[in-house]
């Protein structure tokens, strides 16, 4: 019986891999692009920064429908899935780049956040379903390098093309960019032994779909602590603008260099899980990050005193952050390998729902008792993620 040549077979992941780096890279900077420029779309649109908040949040609330997008592609695929939410994201960038007031950019942004909440738990699952769990941290780390990516070069592109031209111009040519991957998607190979059985059996009872199977204590947990770490991050990365600007005076051009300090901070931590977290095991790098972060988290406060010493302070926290939730991701992956999309779409939802319970008790927390407010809850959240995969996740 004749074997497929390994060379060629990690040719074709690597490949694989640098396509999701790529579209990843396109998609995470449209998600990205609202944040540093939200005043001067909100201008554009004749609404208030505020308004347009409200419509970020409104974007982020479609992340509640990705598990149903976890059925689909257990059922249909992971590369329907992903084209279809390329085409979607695609849409709503169009949409939005064209608006002309708050009604046509909700509807924009609903339609981002559907096509960016489905497209991203189907390419992991998909590159999961092709990568041994092995070497599977470092492949799905890799494909997170986008995100620091983004934040880097792509925020600083799309400010350059704004200054040059105007505000809509960045997503007219992210849209075109995900029309044109969404194609390239539909060339790429099958899903290795996916769920042909799934596709014809019924619709499941609600009960059937919230059941993980035999691991479901151990794949609840690392769903709630990934929930736990969105929810510590932001709950205090939503402030640090206003932490510095009120604190240190720091103006838009420098919390521009911080922002990008932070990409800097997220990349490191994204390569270091690639390179490292299979060795390590990913439970016992998920526990070692949260550890840390906990204790930055806590140091932030104390390290207040001085500028210096807060930006250690959070360069540390947001490597941990970065650290954990990309080995986190992999942990999760295969909790439940036969319904694996659906799985990850629930990591989606946990993760969001983390972050719109930080938008609420963040920026009040810090208006009523400062940086004490923010990182010691964020340590507990922390905290609480160490203690699940302490004693319940199982690898």
């Amino acid at each position: 019986m004749s074997q497929p040549t390994p060379p060629k077979a990690e040719l074709s992941v690597r490949r694989l891999i640098g396509l999701g780096l790529l579209t990843r890279f396109f998609v995470d900077t449209g998600v990205q692009l609202v944040f540093p420029f939200l005043p001067i779309i909100a201008a554009g649109l004749g609404i208030s920064p505020p308004m347009m908040g409200r419509l970020v949040s409104a974007r982020s609330l479609m992340g509640l429908f990705s598990p149903l997008f976890g059925l689909l592609m257990d059922r249909f695929g992971y590369r329907l899935v992903m084209r279809w939410g390329l085409i979607i994201a695609a849409a709503g960038l169009l949409v939005l780049g064209s608006s002309q007031g708050w009604p046509q950019a909700l509807v924009g942004m609903l339609l981002m956040g559907l096509g960016t909440f489905s497209f991203a738990p189907a390419l992991q699952a998909y590159l999961s379903n092709r990568l041994p769990y092995a070497r599977r941290a470092r492949g799905l780390g890799i494909v997170e390098y986008a995100w620091a990516l983004a934040g880097i070069i792509g925020l600083l592109a799309a400010g350059q093309l704004i200054t040059l031209t105007s505000w809509r111009t960045p997503f007219f040519l992210l849209a075109g960019a995900l029309f044109f991957f969404s194609f390239v998607f539909q060339i790429l190979p099958s899903a290795r032994e996916q769920q042909g059985a799934a596709a014809a059996a019924p619709l499941p009872s609600l009960v059937t779909f919230l059941d993980l199977g035999a691991n479901r204590r151990s794949g609840w947990a690392v769903l709630l602590a990934g929930g736990l770490i969105m929810f510590a991050t932001w709950h205090t990365f939503l402030n640090y603008g206003t932490w510095l600007e009120q604190e240190y005076g720091l103006e838009a051009a420098a919390l521009g260099q911080v922002a990008a300090a932070f990409g800097v901070a997220d990349l490191i931590a994204s390569v270091i899980v690639s390179l490292a977290t299979d060795r390590l095991g990913k439970r016992r790098s998920v526990i070692g990050a949260t550890g840390l972060g906990a204790v930055s988290f806590l140091l932030l406060p104390i390290f207040n005193q001085s500028f210096g010493l807060l930006m250690v302070g959070f360069l540390l926290a947001r490597f941990c952050f970065e650290f954990t939730i990309v080995s986190n991701l992999a942990l999760l992956s295969e909790q439940m390998p036969s319904q694996r999309g659906k799985l990850l779409t629930f990591g989606a939802a946990f993760g969001l729902i983390g972050t719109s319970l930080a938008g609420f008790t963040g920026p009040a927390a810090y208006a009523t008792w400062g940086a004490w407010g923010v990182g010691s809850v964020s340590a507990v959240g922390m905290a609480g993620a160490f203690l699940l995969n302490f004693f319940i996740v199982r690898e």
